[in-house]
């Protein structure tokens, strides 16, 4: 597989002579390639967004009963033909071919003595004899073999560009991720969660600081795509009144008003119980104390002066 994605890089360079453009076109390839899946995964969270309130009544019906729960929640998915796994197809197709890439683009710049020696290339290649026994992977002014934190460390001034280039990546990746939050709806989802779901790609970028800058050029031209992708998502998804984007929007508010609506009514009942615990204690004997007469049984009346000292018989005095 890295020599594929070396021999896809040799290509696009014999085309452009520029290592970025050709690290540029298989980003470029990658994603037309990943798009169906892309596209598949948004309407296959659509649909489960538009069952929430069903799956709402089904976690309120059977709470408690965890295999009745999930058998219910089955036969929903069945009901309505949804795959819930359907949503994680782009992001598990995404994983090797970033590992790929990563392995391929630092198999280019393979150094032995301090000089190129490339790897996955065939010696006779265009992009093999370009970089072997030199560097340097110069293209728009930048080494792109070196990583942006090296940079740095090497010249001040000049590695501030490398550091733009990160900046520039993380806007990318904050633009992508705000028009993907400002069509979704989550019920279970807190405004501060809301937040750090929008910045966490941000945060990813940061990382791009230790991997080499052809990489980073690389994830650039995916963000670009992904932005006109994710246009084209909100244009087929959400285009009109009763499109299936739409549609999950209203089941989605539904959904976080039955949460609302949920919680209300447990921190009433938890408000209830507690007043019931603080209220006093009342005992009700149902026996008699110890050591105390009786009162409570019946006597047969007695005539007056019985039992008595003066109903006692003394003896007659000598």
């Amino acid at each position: 597989m890295f020599e594929y994605a070396a021999r896809l890089i040799d290509i696009f360079y014999s085309w452009t002579h520029s290592y970025a453009a050709a690290f540029g076109l298989v980003a470029v390839v990658v994603m037309l390639l990943i798009t169906p899946l892309t596209l598949k995964s948004t309407k296959g969270m659509l649909e489960m967004q538009r069952l929430q309130p069903e799956m709402r009544r089904l976690q309120k019906e059977f709470k408690g009963d965890r295999q009745k729960l999930n058998e219910s929640m089955m036969k929903l998915y069945q009901e309505h033909k949804v795959n819930p796994m359907a949503s994680c197809l782009p992001i598990v197709a995404q994983m090797p071919v970033f590992i790929i890439m990563f392995r391929a683009i630092s198999g280019l710049t393979a150094r032995q003595d301090g000089l190129f020696v490339p790897k996955y290339l065939n010696e006779d290649s265009e992009l093999y004899l370009s970089l072997v026994g030199k560097s340097k992977m110069v293209s728009l002014g930048l080494d792109l073999a070196q990583t942006p934190i090296d940079a740095v460390r090497e010249n001040f001034a000049s590695g501030l560009v490398y550091i733009a280039f990160v900046a520039a990546l993380a806007g990318l990746y904050f633009i992508q991720q705000k028009m993907v939050a400002s069509r979704t709806v989550s019920p279970t989802m807190s405004a501060s969660q809301a937040k750090i779901m929008q910045y966490l790609p941000v945060v990813f970028a940061v990382f791009q600081l230790i991997l080499p800058t052809g990489l980073i050029v690389y994830y650039m031209v995916q963000a670009l795509v992904r932005i006109v992708q994710q246009y084209y998502i909100t244009k087929r998804f959400y285009g009109h009144e009763g499109s299936l984007g739409r549609q999950a929007q209203a089941a989605s508010s539904e959904a976080r008003e039955m949460s609302k609506d949920d919680k209300k009514n447990n921190a009433k009942s938890a408000a209830k119980e507690s007043t019931d615990l603080n209220e006093p204690f009342v005992s009700k004997r149902v026996t008699a104390p110890k050591n105390k007469p009786n009162t409570s049984s019946t006597r047969r009346p007695q005539p007056p002066g019985k039992n008595r000292s003066g109903s006692v018989q003394r003896k007659p005095k000598k």
